[in-house]
C-alpha cells in the first residue's frame, strides 16, 4: 500500500506508463509523463530556488495540469503546499503571505509590492517541458510532517489554515476510496476548484488509485461538460449539492447524460431530502454517495443514497476508521437521539488535522485529546447514522423549541416551484426567535400555496413567520449556503421597510448582473413577456421611436460576439461581459429623437428587472453601442433588420444563471436630503 500520492504515481508511471493520468481538453498527460514532470519540477525548485523539507510554498490553485504537477513536486521535496484560490485579490494573497512567510509564491498574479519571492507558474512549467534536468531521488517523508495547509481566508480577519500531515492525507485518501469504491478503470470528471478540500481530495484519490482525472474549470460550461463525458467516457463525477440541484433542472437530457456515470459523489454539504428521493429514480444505474467532510478531516461520513432510502434524512454513517461522539456544551459525552437532546459532533481518527497554523488558543478549544470538536449539532440512531441539524449558532430557538433551518429548507425545496431556499432565525418579542425563509422560485409561484405546503409537512412552530422571494440564494464559491449573506438580506429587507415591502421591491433590491448562463433554453412566451415589460416603459412625449430586436439564433449570437470583439479590439474599445447568452435583446431608437437614449435606458431597465423576477439572469452590455458606426457592425445591424436611422443604445444578454456575481458595494455618500 502506497503511503503518499507521489509514491503511488511513481509506481503507476512504471506499471501503467501509457495510461492517461490527467486530461484537460486536448491535453493528455500519461502516468509516465506525469511522473517525469513531477521529478523535473522538483529538481528545478530545489536547485534553482532552494526549496526543501518544511518550506511553505504558495501555489495558484488553477484547474490546470501544471498546478497539480507543481503541487505534487513540492510534496516530492517534503515541502508544504499552500493552495491559493484564483478568485483571491492581491491584498488577500499578501495578507496570507505576511502571515505564513512562505519560501515562494508560484503564480502568474502581478504584485505591486517589492520583494515578494514570485515564480511564474506558466514560466516554471514551460521550463519543465523545454528542459531535461537531473532527477532527485524520492524518499518517503515522515508521516507526521506537515504536507499541506488549506486556508479559508478573506479581506478581513486572520487567515485560518488547516494543517494536514502526510499521515492525514493518506487516511483521508483511504476514507474516500472506501466511501465511493473507486476503481482503477474509472475516469473521474472533477470540475471543482482544486484549491479546496473536496476538489483536491477527489483529484488525490483518483491519481492514488491509478484512475484517470479529467479536469474542468467549473460547472458553468455545460457544452464542455457534455463533451468531456462523451469524449473521455467519464465514469465518476464530483460536485456539491447546490450544483447537483441546478444540473438536474438545467441540463437537457440529464438522466441520459449523467446516467453514464458509475458513481457520483456529492460533498461539502447534505443533499436535500427531495433530491435524495429523486436522484435514484433519475439515475437508476448510478451509485450516488453524499459525503460530509471538511478541510480539517476530509470526507468521514458517507450516505449510499440509493441503497439506504430508509435513511434519507440522515447525513450518513462514519467510515470505519473514524470515531464520532456527541458532546454537550461542557464537553461531556451525551446520548443524543433526537433534536431535543442533540449535541455537538466530535470526530477522531488518523484523518484529523494537526491543527490550525499559528493559532494555539483556537487549537486548544478545537482539538481535545485527539478529538476534533466541531460546531455542528447532530444526533444519532441505533445503527450509527448521523443526523445534522446545522451549525450550533444557526439553530432557531422558537419559544424553547429547537428548530433546524436545514429541515425547513429541505421541506421547502420539495415544493415543485422552489429552486433553492435558505432559512434563518430572526428576533421576535414574544417567542425569542422565529424562522424566516428566503426562496428562489419558478413562475407561476404563489406564496399562499407554499405556505399551505409547509403547513402540511411541518409543526406549527416551524412555519416561517415570513417568506421572501429572491432571485438567487447567496452561496459561496463552493456553493455552500452563506448564512451571513442571508442575514444581510434580512437586514436590507427590514431597512427597506419590511412591513411595506413587496415582491417588486425585493426584485429591485436583489437584482445583480449575471454574465454566465446554463444551456437551458428560454421559452418564447417568457421572451414575449420581457419585451412587453420594455414596451411599457415611459418615453419622451410618448413618441416610442424604439425597436426591440430579439435574437435566439445561436449562429447569429456567435457572429455578434466574434464580430463585435474583433472590431472593438481594433478600435481599442471595451467589449466584455459577452460570454454564453441564450438570447439577446437589442434596443435601438431613431437618431432624430433626442430622448431616444433615455427611452432605451428605461426600457432596458424594465427588461432587466422583469428577467430577474422570472428567475432569469441578465446583463446590460454597452459594447455594441460604442462601435455601431463601424462598417462591419453597420452590415451586421442591417442583417438584423435594424433601421439605418437607428442608434443601438443597449444590448441585453439573457439566460438562466450559472452563477451570480456579487453586487457591487453601493455608495452611501451620494444622497443628500434637503428638507
Amino acid at each position: 500500500m502506497f503511503k503518499t500520492i507521489v509514491e503511488a504515481i511513481l509506481h503507476h508511471a512504471e506499471t501503467e506508463a501509457d495510461k492517461a493520468a490527467i486530461i484537460l481538453k486536448d491535453t493528455k498527460i500519461t502516468y509516465k509523463e506525469l511522473g517525469k514532470q513531477i521529478k523535473k519540477t522538483a529538481f528545478i525548485l530545489h536547485q534553482t530556488y532552494g526549496v526543501g523539507p518544511g518550506d511553505k510554498i504558495m501555489i495558484a490553485g488553477l484547474s490546470k495540469p501544471e498546478y497539480l504537477i507543481v503541487f505534487l513536486s513540492v510534496q516530492y521535496l517534503h515541502a508544504v503546499t499552500v493552495p491559493l484560490d484564483k478568485v483571491w485579490l492581491e491584498d488577500t494573497v499578501l495578507k496570507l503571505y505576511d502571515f505564513i512567510q512562505p519560501k515562494l509564491i508560484i503564480s502568474d498574479m502581478a504584485f505591486h509590492r517589492e520583494g515578494v519571492p514570485l515564480v511564474s507558474l506558466r514560466g516554471l512549467y514551460k521550463e519543465v517541458l523545454d528542459s531535461n534536468p537531473l532527477e532527485l531521488p524520492y524518499f518517503l517523508p515522515d508521516m507526521s510532517a506537515i504536507a499541506e495547509m488549506l486556508f479559508t481566508t478573506g479581506t478581513t480577519g486572520t487567515p485560518k489554515g488547516a494543517m494536514l500531515t502526510y499521515g492525514n492525507i493518506y487516511s483521508i485518501t483511504q476514507n474516500n476510496i472506501e466511501g465511493v469504491h473507486i476503481k482503477t478503470s474509472d475516469v473521474v470528471l472533477d470540475a471543482l476548484p482544486l484549491c479546496h478540500s473536496l476538489g483536491l481530495r477527489e483529484a488525490r484519490m483518483t491519481l492514488y488509485a491509478g484512475a484517470t482525472l479529467v479536469i474542468q474549470n467549473g460547472f458553468t460550461f455545460r457544452k464542455e461538460m457534455r463533451r468531456n463525458i462523451d469524449q473521455f467516457n467519464c465514469t465518476g463525477f464530483v460536485c456539491v449539492p447546490a450544483t447537483m440541484e441546478q444540473l438536474t433542472r438545467t441540463v437537457e437530457g440529464f438522466s441520459e447524460l449523467f446516467g453514464r456515470f458509475r458513481y457520483i459523489e456529492i460533498g461539502a454539504g447534505s443533499l436535500s431530502y427531495d433530491l435524495k428521493k429523486k436522484l435514484p429514480q433519475m439515475l437508476p444505474y448510478t451509485e450516488i454517495y453524499n459525503t460530509w467532510g471538511s478541510s480539517e478531516t476530509g470526507g468521514v461520513i458517507f450516505l449510499d443514497v440509493k441503497s439506504r432510502q430508509d435513511k434519507l434524512t440522515a447525513l450518513g454513517k462514519p467510515v470505519e476508521t473514524a470515531e464520532i461522539k456527541v458532546i454537550d456544551e461542557s464537553g461531556h459525552v451525551i446520548k443524543a437521539t433526537n433534536i431535543d437532546n442533540a449535541g455537538r459532533l466530535a470526530v477522531k481518527g488518523d484523518m484529523t488535522m494537526a491543527g490550525y497554523y499559528n493559532m494555539p488558543e483556537i487549537n486548544e478549544e478545537t482539538l481535545v485529546d485527539g478529538w476534533l470538536i466541531t460546531n455542528d449539532l447532530v444526533y444519532t440512531d441505533d445503527e450509527g447514522f448521523v443526523y445534522m441539524l446545522g451549525r450550533a449558532d444557526d439553530i432557531i430557538n422558537v419559544g424553547g423549541e429547537k428548530v433546524s433551518p436545514i429541515e425547513i429548507e429541505n421541506v421547502a425545496t420539495e415544493h415543485e416551484k422552489v429552486i433553492d431556499a435558505a432559512c434563518i432565525g430572526v428576533s421576535d418579542e414574544i417567542k425569542g426567535q422565529v424562522p424566516v425563509l428566503f426562496v428562489n422560485a419558478e413562475e407561476p409561484y404563489k406564496e399562499e400555496e407554499l405556505i399551505h405546503f409547509l403547513t402540511e409537512k411541518l409543526e406549527s412552530f416551524k412555519i416561517p413567520k415570513k417568506i421572501i422571494r429572491v432571485g438567487e440564494i447567496p452561496r459561496n464559491r463552493m456553493k455552500k449556503l452563506d448564512r451571513k449573506a442571508v442575514k444581510k438580506l434580512w437586514e436590507d429587507y427590514k431597512a427597506a421597510g419590511a412591513e411595506r415591502s413587496n415582491d417588486f421591491i425585493n426584485t429591485l433590491l436583489s437584482r445583480s448582473s449575471v454574465r454566465n448562463f446554463t444551456d437551458k433554453k428560454i421559452d418564447h412566451s417568457i421572451l414575449e413577456l420581457l419585451v412587453k415589460a420594455g414596451l411599457h416603459a415611459p418615453t419622451g412625449h410618448n413618441m416610442q421611436t424604439w425597436k426591440f430586436t430579439v435574437i435566439t439564433n445561436e449562429d447569429m449570437i456567435l457572429r455578434i460576439k466574434e464580430t463585435g470583439a474583433a472590431v472593438a479590439k481594433r478600435e481599442k474599445k471595451p467589449f466584455y461581459g459577452f460570454n454564453n447568452p441564450i438570447a439577446l435583446i437589442i434596443v435601438s431608437a431613431d437618431v432624430r429623437n433626442d430622448t431616444g437614449m433615455l427611452d432605451a435606458a428605461c426600457a432596458s431597465e424594465n427588461i432587466l428587472l422583469a428577467a430577474h423576477s422570472l428567475g432569469l439572469g441578465a446583463c446590460w452590455l454597452n459594447g455594441l453601442m460604442r462601435i455601431s458606426d463601424q462598417n462591419e457592425i453597420v452590415d451586421l445591424l442591417k442583417d438584423l433588420n435594424i433601421p439605418s436611422n437607428h442608434k443601438v443604445w443597449s444590448m441585453i444578454a439573457l439566460g438562466y444563471p450559472a452563477n451570480v456575481d456579487k453586487s457591487p458595494v453601493r455608495k452611501e455618500n451620494v444622497v443628500e436630503w434637503i428638507e
